[in-house]
């Protein structure tokens, strides 16, 4: 998964090999996702998440699509839904939400719990009684937005600049004393400004490339799978 070209971020300044480039890329789209909390191509994805009141099932990503429904009992998976039983809505309708609405109807006689004189899955989701359901399927963007590849770009840049080595990086860092033996002999208190530690997605290092990115934060919905 890569959120630009080779190409273009080349012409944003990352410099070596095709296969260096891309390993630039690659690391400026981790850092963009840990960001923005999006998926800005389409990626198969296994999400848990809360049912909450009604059957409603909030997604931490733009879906796609939903291949598998199930409810999560203390621990485990139960039987997966059939599709006659939740619907999905997608952001990409505009007003629409990302969500499976559980509890949608359908019904089948021949499992014990979901029969029609039961209240089909409905009813049986019901008795159920799960909090959580895991839900399989395709998540994230369609294609990547012209404003994030741009990002990408940028960012690539940005973090082979910060890699490589400068003059300055080889003389004493400021607040640092060293004896002739190049022991350090203080070390400058960092907390005399009371100020507390940025968490590691609160920027992607870049300001220029999270004012790009602004509009694409998703921060409502905490980290899945590492993502």
């Amino acid at each position: 998964m890569a959120y630009c070209s080779v190409e273009q971020a080349r012409a944003a300044g990352v410099t070596g090999t095709d296969a260096e480039v891309a390993a630039w890329i690659s690391a400026a789209t981790e850092r963009i996702t840990s960001y923005t909390q999006q998926l800005f191509e389409p990626t198969p994805l296994v999400v848990v998440a809360d049912v909450a009141p009604e059957g409603l099932v909030l997604l931490p990503r733009r879906v796609r699509s939903v291949t598998s429904v199930a409810p999560v009992l203390d621990g485990d998976d139960g039987t997966s839904l059939p599709a006659s039983a939740y619907r999905v809505t997608s952001a990409d309708v505009l007003g629409g939400v990302d969500a499976v609405h559980l509890r949608w109807g359908g019904y089948n006689d021949l499992i014990v719990g979901a029969e029609s004189y039961n209240g089909g899955w409905r009813g049986l989701f019901d008795r159920w009684g799960a909090e959580q359901a895991r839900i399989e399927g395709m998540f994230g963007y369609a294609t990547v937005p012209a404003l994030v590849a741009q990002a990408c770009a940028l960012l690539a840049a940005h973090i082979q600049g910060q890699a490589a080595p400068s003059d300055a990086d080889t003389t004493a860092a400021p607040g640092l004393d060293v004896d002739d033996e190049g022991n350090n002999v203080r070390i400058e208190n960092d907390t005399d400004d009371g100020a507390e530690p940025l968490p590691p997605s609160a920027s992607t290092g870049n300001t220029q490339v999270d004012a790009l990115l602004v509009g694409y934060l998703n921060r409502g919905h905490s980290l899945i799978g590492g993502i």
